[in-house]
């Protein structure tokens, strides 16, 4: 009965494309022209960041420049897409087309990309959202992401550890040293959350690093309150060159 129901509702919904809508052979897919178009991060990566690099591992910490320049507050980092292209459409889809099913095959992605970075014990936690905002889009897509990369995972997930308790603004055009300056005190831990990160390694999860200063707020905040180590992971990365 159930496989009926299940070919019935196939038939009336079949599986579709994320990024165009066309017919797909499973959901929460992508055709092969989209998965073509997507830039997967592979091979060399920066170390903190994920930044895709050329050349080989050759046993040695690998960084971007970027990294080398800022000291990072964390301890590893990993992206699962440049943000470019059919990356960029369904990142910007996620966070403001309302399309939170994205977020499902998205965290997929990310614990692929991300999966040298899992440690036993540990907590995954997204990067807030103001309340104004939240109230604006309904839905934290950072927390969703998080949400679905803990089933993946199989690790425990605690949405609300950090709160945002100023409203910044788009950061969008600043340099690195004022995006730093805009959030500054704008992060802390939730206050009844504390005691969840106490010697624990942390998971930072956002929908796209650009500069890394949000994911540096969220990780100074968390090992101010007592965390262990820090890593970050991203659904998408900016890099100079895209």
């Amino acid at each position: 009965m159930w496989q009926r129901i299940q070919t019935a509702v196939a038939l009336i919904y079949p599986p579709r494309c994320m990024g165009c809508g066309e017919l797909t052979e499973t959901d929460f897919g992508l055709c092969g022209t989209c998965w073509r178009e997507t830039p997967f991060i592979g091979g060399t990566v920066c170390e903190s960041c994920g930044v895709p690099l050329p050349g080989t591992a050759d046993g040695h910490r690998i960084e971007c420049d970027d990294c080398m320049k800022t000291t990072r507050p964390w301890q590893d980092g990993r992206a699962a897409l440049m943000y470019q292209g059919k990356a960029r459409a369904l990142v910007l889809a996620l966070k403001h087309g309302d399309r939170p099913e994205l977020a499902r095959p998205a965290a997929r992605w990310m614990a692929q990309a991300g999966r040298e970075l899992f440690r036993p014990d540990m907590l995954i936690a997204p990067v807030p959202l103001h309340w104004t905002r939240l109230l604006k889009r309904r839905y934290n897509q950072s927390a969703l992401l998080a949400q679905h990369l803990g089933k993946e995972a199989g690790l425990e997930v605690c949405p609300d550890l950090l709160l945002r308790r100023v409203r910044t603004p788009a950061l969008d055009g600043k340099t690195a040293a004022q995006r730093a300056e805009t959030l500054e005190n704008a992060i802390s831990t939730h206050p009844k959350r504390v005691n969840r990160m106490q010697g624990r390694d942390v998971l930072l999860v956002d929908d796209v690093m650009t500069s890394g200063a949000t994911l540096a707020a969220c990780a100074r905040v968390c090992l101010a309150s007592g965390a262990n180590h820090i890593f970050v992971l991203t659904l998408a990365r900016v890099a100079k060159d895209a």
